[in-house]
């Protein structure tokens, strides 16, 4: 990720994510293994630690989205738990001694006994809440791409939203297995801990290399300014009925007659530049008047475009006429076909023959 030319800010943020989950990971082997009974100053060390989890992948997925050059100052706001943390226990770190902090360590001295309580649930609902506005943040970009893109390669995000779901389920189940023990004095037959950290990692590693791959998912800052975000802003854009539905016929005819569709890397922006309209009433009227968004409008002319070229010339393979129709891949094709028919082509080409016969 260092190394890494041209490196964006979420590539930077996935790199110090790593780097403090190294960390972590090293300060729980020390503690484990008795370097804490023998070097008692590298107790709590990490404790604010877990607090970046959250944040961390919040900010990522932020900047990974949005095409941002600089990090903003606001968002050092995320990590105030993580300073608040420290303050606390500046008392701790600077003024007690190795064998008091040692004592601290196995419960002996209770000065910190129910501070560590109320930081392992703000730990948790953290990584919770983080979890659930990082998926929204991810939902809300989703959307925008259908309503801008009509493909999917390269832009296609459904790896984040697992990997995400897969760290929000890490601090679920951290969440059952210390109301378990710590409240409902449940023993496992397990240190937990392992389990945590391993999932923990392989998720971040997952992310890293899906991150590293997909470099290219944020969409152009001109679709972001001239797109409204909201599904209900339509309403307000200014656009009356009679000019809208006369924009709406400029746009069928231009499909038949111009075939914009078959364009592979089609996008609402390239479409209202040729249809000199500008995006987001072109947006506007696909959704009123077609009742889908963008990628959907468009894919529908694909697949129809499809099933003409394969009734004209049924020599050829499916993908080649695929291809032929403005899909640039096998498997955005079998996708897009089996949502808009409800099947694949092989079996639509197969029921058709049928009802010939």
């Amino acid at each position: 990720l260092l190394s890494k030319q041209n490196k964006s800010i979420s590539d930077k943020i996935l790199a110090v994510w790593m780097l403090i989950i190294a960390i972590h990971l090293s300060s729980y082997y020390l503690s484990i293994n008795g370097y804490w009974y023998k070097y008692p100053h590298l107790v709590g060390l990490t404790a604010a630690f877990p607090f970046f989890y959250g944040p961390l992948l919040y900010l990522y997925i932020f900047y990974a989205i949005k095409s941002y050059r600089h990090f903003r100052i606001k968002d050092y706001g995320h990590f105030l738990p993580v300073i608040l943390t420290y303050l606390y226990l500046f008392k701790f770190y600077f003024f007690y001694t190795a064998t008091q902090k040692h004592l601290v360590d196995i419960g002996k001295i209770t000065d910190y006994a129910f501070f560590s309580k109320i930081l392992i649930i703000a730990f948790l609902l953290s990584g919770i809440i983080y979890t659930y506005f990082s998926c929204k943040l991810l939902n809300r970009y989703q959307w925008l791409l259908q309503q801008q893109y009509a493909y999917s390669e390269k832009i296609n995000l459904n790896w984040l939203k697992g990997i995400i779901w897969g760290i929000g389920l890490v601090f679920l189940t951290a969440t059952v297995v210390v109301i378990s023990r710590k409240f409902l004095t449940i023993n496992l037959p397990f240190n937990p801990d392992y389990l945590f950290y391993t999932l923990l990692i392989l998720g971040l590693l997952t992310l890293g290399f899906y991150g590293i791959r997909h470099q290219h998912i944020f969409i152009d800052d001109k679709l972001f300014s001239q797109t409204q975000t909201s599904k209900d802003a339509y309403q307000n854009s200014g656009l009356s009925k009679e000019i809208a539905a006369e924009k709406h016929r400029q746009l069928l005819k231009f499909m038949l007659d111009k075939k914009p569709y078959l364009q592979p890397k089609l996008t609402l922006y390239a479409l209202a530049k040729q249809l000199e309209m500008s995006p987001h009433h072109l947006s506007q009227i696909i959704n009123r008047y077609e009742k889908q968004n963008f990628n959907d409008f468009i894919n529908r002319y694909r697949v129809d475009a499809f099933i003409q070229n394969v009734t004209a010339d049924p020599r050829l393979n499916y993908l080649a006429h695929a291809y032929d129709a403005g899909f640039n891949s096998k498997s955005s094709f079998n996708a897009v076909f089996k949502k808009l028919k409800g099947m694949t082509p092989s079996q639509y080409f197969s029921q058709l023959s049928n009802l010939k016969k």
